[in-house]
């Protein structure tokens, strides 16, 4: 019985999302027709989606500032990813309004991924010239004063790994524009909603936003250094959490994995 409502849950999950996309598309995409169109469709996102979403599959965010966010600076916001809802937790939980640097890929999905298209700087990652092409279209999306967000973790899919070796492209882009690192921490995602779908329960999901990393001065040598600094500081929040929600849910993925 367990195993049926989790897939009725995890599948109760896509239809919001997608109908919920299916019904907004027609204004979304209106939006991105426009100079100016992102704003508004950033607070849809945001506002009627992403929170309709969370809130529909059984969830409830708890933000917490360990730091003062500038809301007028645009900033490169990093974070773990280790969940599909990690993306409708990024749009409510973000400090300032962001555009997603994310895979090619996703432009297949239907009615997303024309909106994605339009929407998000995407990357081929098998292409150098696609990749070098990022820190062109981040520049466009900064002069309008957003900030920039990517996942930098290299694979992220196996629940036996706590937080996977960072790519260097975030970093790159932030000392490229002098932007200020913003760690995110998801605390709960990994235990509560994990790629796979024989696990996970509602609850609160956890997001703790960091002191920014400053990168003004800094040149191409110092990208390991940066990189490595955000994936301690992360990987040390995960390890150290008092509920030890991350911890747990490698732990109950392997013991899973040893029955069956």
């Amino acid at each position: 019985m367990r195993k049926i409502l989790l897939l009725l849950w995890r599948m109760w999950f896509y239809l919001l999302s997608s109908t919920l996309v299916i019904i907004l598309f027609p204004l979304l995409a209106l939006l991105l027709l426009f100079p100016d169109g992102y704003r508004p469709f950033f607070w849809i996102a945001r506002n009627l989606w992403a929170r309709t979403v969370l809130l529909g599959t059984g969830f409830w965010m708890k933000k917490t500032f360990k730091t003062t966010v500038d809301l007028k600076k645009s900033y490169m916001l990093v974070a773990n990813h280790s969940s599909y809802i990690d993306i409708m937790l990024m749009f409510a939980a973000a400090p300032t309004p962001f555009v997603f640097v994310g895979k090619k890929e996703l432009v297949k999905i239907p009615f997303f991924g024309y909106l994605y298209k339009r929407a998000a700087i995407m990357v081929d990652r098998s292409s150098s010239k696609s990749r070098y092409g990022v820190y062109g279209r981040a520049k466009k999306v900064l002069q309008k004063g957003y900030s920039v967000c990517i996942f930098p973790e290299k694979e992220y899919t196996d629940e036996t790994i706590l937080l996977n070796p960072f790519k260097q492209g975030a970093f790159k882009i932030a000392i490229e524009h002098e932007l200020p690192i913003c760690p995110m921490v998801f605390l709960d995602c990994k235990r509560k909603f994990p790629w796979y779908t024989t696990h996970g329960y509602p609850g609160v999901l956890r997001v703790d936003i960091h002191p920014t990393l400053p990168t003004a001065g800094l040149g191409e040598k110092d990208i390991p250094e940066l990189q490595q600094k955000t994936y301690n500081l992360i990987a040390s929040e995960l390890l150290n959490d008092g509920e030890q929600a991350a911890v747990e849910a490698i732990d109950v993925w392997k013991k899973s994995k040893k029955l069956s």
